[in-house]
């Protein structure tokens, strides 16, 4: 069980750093953040994931997990990005 946390918790390093190579324009998010958000992109990919899938738990990413935690940690990425922006403006 703790093998599989940390498990995702690198996957997740991994996704947050292709959702930052994926989302197009100016980032200004950290590497940090972004690295976060890929974090809990993976466990919204991993819960999924493990519902296409009853053999696979909610900390294992199958190929369908894992392509929902790249597209979650896009679009967490786009969401922090436009609400910091808001924040900026005011």
């Amino acid at each position: 069980m703790l093998i599989d946390i940390l498990g995702l918790l690198v996957v997740g390093l991994i996704i947050g750093a292709l959702a930052r190579l994926i989302k197009p324009g100016e980032q200004k998010l950290s590497i940090l953040a972004t690295l976060l958000l890929g974090v809990v992109g993976a466990f919204i990919g991993g819960a999924i994931g493990g519902l296409f899938n009853d053999e696979t738990g909610i900390f294992e990413l199958n190929v369908v997990g894992f392509i929902i935690a790249v597209v979650a940690a896009v679009l967490l990425v786009g969401v922090a990005e436009a609400l910091s922006r808001n924040r900026a403006v005011r």
